[in-house]
């Protein structure tokens, strides 16, 4: 089953979109397409199937003139409980087959993934979806890293690469992909040169978020002192996301610096880190208690959240060799305001490309201390181009994306992000 007719341009008027998680980028972006579904596609019937959370978020979602159209429907527990296992070849199976199933069951002429890695085994192993296509979204593309940037492989990373160009050549060759759309828009580009039917890969923008002409909301934190830059690091904070690194940086800013520094942390702390972070923080106060430190460990909503990114001067985004793209950068970017980031990969380069900031070696705390000295000393609003960086928020919208998500099912390419 992997040899590929070309796409058809056959009319599709049933669409199923599949997402069991519950959290972080998923509900933003089911928010989005039904907002766009329900407000522009008239002609097309879209299913939703996802976790029983996110059914009654969404159902309360829906206006009442498209409820007619849009239907959201909850998964089971076992079904939930099998796609979201650690294991991840159990959990990339079970989506394929609970796919596959709620295509047939509810009729829908085609199927959109919001979490494509997962199903690169089983869509290589030339799996089918009954005869019907689907695409889905491309987080984390890596393979091209070594031509956006420095990238020094370690040996886990160069297996893992490998790993994932073969599975993405024998996944593009499979009939059901329709379309593999990224959110790194340099991926494209190398694969149509590199792969066989890389030409079914689109660019997606990572949707700005809150959207844009959100109203500001207020926020219970403090507000910074005109006498000190502020930083801000946001969102659910994992290790990955360099929060115990930043904390040891900190501790490492010079005191007459320091002293001239607020940082702004706010989020839900993950609870297997919780412990290691209030150490953290003892320890920062007690070497550094010149510096103003603020924690806010639990869930903001947005519109809080967006005030308190706009009282800041510089957003952190202190990532561990993270792969594929952030909403913080467009959150960012929406505000003019710079951000502090790793070096590496798909951040790196559209930080360097767009001029949204300064980057560092962010797994040393010794580089990130110096690049949080270096914006106070030069002065944040000498790291970002604020034209540059609006044009970049402005491109990647959320209805932009919505429709980039909905067209993926048939002909008619959406809008290419360029990469430069």
């Amino acid at each position: 089953m992997r040899s590929v007719p070309g796409n058809s341009d056959g009319a599709v008027s049933h669409i199923l979109v599949f997402e069991p998680d519950a959290e972080g980028h998923p509900r933003e972006w089911l928010e989005h397409i039904v907002a766009y579904v329900a407000a522009e596609q008239a002609d097309i019937r879209t299913t939703f199937v996802v976790a029983a959370e996110m059914r009654t978020h969404l159902d309360a979602c829906v206006p009442s003139i498209a409820g007619d159209r849009i239907r959201v429907l909850a998964l089971t527990p076992a079904e939930r409980w099998l796609c979201t296992r650690r294991f991840l070849t159990l959990a990339a199976f079970a989506r394929w087959w609970i796919m596959r199933r709620y295509l047939r069951r509810t009729g829908a002429q085609a199927g959109h993934f919001l979490s494509f890695d997962h199903m690169c085994l089983p869509l290589a192993l030339g799996l089918g979806t009954g005869g019907k296509p689907v695409s889905g979204i491309l987080f984390r593309p890596s393979v091209h890293y070594e031509g956006i940037g420095s990238y020094r492989p370690s040996l886990p990373e160069r297996l893992r690469d490998v790993r994932k160009t073969i599975l993405y050549r024998l996944m593009l060759l499979n009939r059901a992909v329709h379309t593999v759309l990224s959110l790194d828009p340099y991926f494209t580009p190398y694969a149509r040169r590199r792969y066989r039917f890389g030409a079914k890969v689109r660019t997606i923008g990572d949707p700005t978020h809150p959207s844009p002409g959100t109203q500001t909301g207020t926020s219970k934190v403090a507000a910074v002192s005109a006498s000190r830059v502020g930083f801000v690091f946001f969102g659910y904070l994992t290790e990955r996301k360099g929060l115990l690194v930043l904390l040891d940086a900190l501790a490492r800013i010079d005191p007459g610096i320091s002293s001239r520094v607020s940082v702004t942390i706010a989020g839900r702390v993950e609870a297997a880190l919780r412990e290691r972070v209030e150490a953290g923080i003892r320890h920062l106060r007690k070497v550094r208690p010149e510096l103003c430190l603020r924690l806010e460990d639990r869930w903001i909503p947005a519109a809080e959240l967006d005030a308190i990114v706009a009282a800041g001067d510089v957003v952190l985004a202190p990532y561990q060799r993270f792969v594929g793209s952030s909403g913080v950068l467009l959150w960012a970017a929406r505000m003019a305001i710079p951000v502090l980031t790793q070096d590496f990969g798909l951040l790196g380069r559209l930080v360097h490309d767009h001029r949204l900031g300064l980057t560092a070696d962010t797994l040393d705390p010794a580089s990130l201390a110096a690049g949080i000295e270096r914006m106070v000393i030069e002065g944040p609003h000498t790291f970002v181009d604020p034209g540059a960086a609006r044009s970049f928020a402005a491109s990647r919208t959320p209805r932009a994306f919505a429709a980039a998500v909905v067209s993926s099912l048939w002909g008619g390419e959406p809008r290419a992000l360029e990469a430069s």
